[in-house]
């Protein structure tokens, strides 16, 4: 298995340090506005990651994909979770949806051999 998706989410994110410094007011409002987003409330965090890796796959964002695995990792999601989620994700977004559902299981599986 290769760390396509840890070199992605890490290429990424030094670009984005880069574009923080380009445009910091909006990167500070879209920080703060991820952060109010994610924030327990009646829903979970891990659930609305859960949300935004399915949206992620359905939008075909590989980005998208590697961090929201990287954060759900985190956040103690299963592979029964995740196989779950990426069913809902596949019957919503239909076969674009799906190759996007197999790699998100290739980098749930590379960030978890970590």
């Amino acid at each position: 298995m290769t760390d396509a998706y840890k070199q992605l989410t890490s290429e990424l994110s030094a670009t984005i340090g880069g574009i923080r410094k380009d445009i910091p007011d909006v990167m500070k409002g879209f920080s703060a506005m991820a952060g109010a987003a994610l924030e327990d409330g009646a829903l979970s965090k891990k659930t609305k990651e859960m949300m935004a890796l399915s949206i992620g796959i359905a939008t075909h964002c590989r980005g998208c994909i590697g961090f929201h695995i990287k954060a759900l990792i985190a956040l103690g999601i299963t592979r029964e979770e995740l196989a779950e989620l990426l069913g809902m994700a596949v019957y919503m977004g239909g076969g674009p949806s799906l190759m996007y559902a197999a790699e998100a299981m290739q980098a749930y599986e590379e960030f978890s051999a970590s």
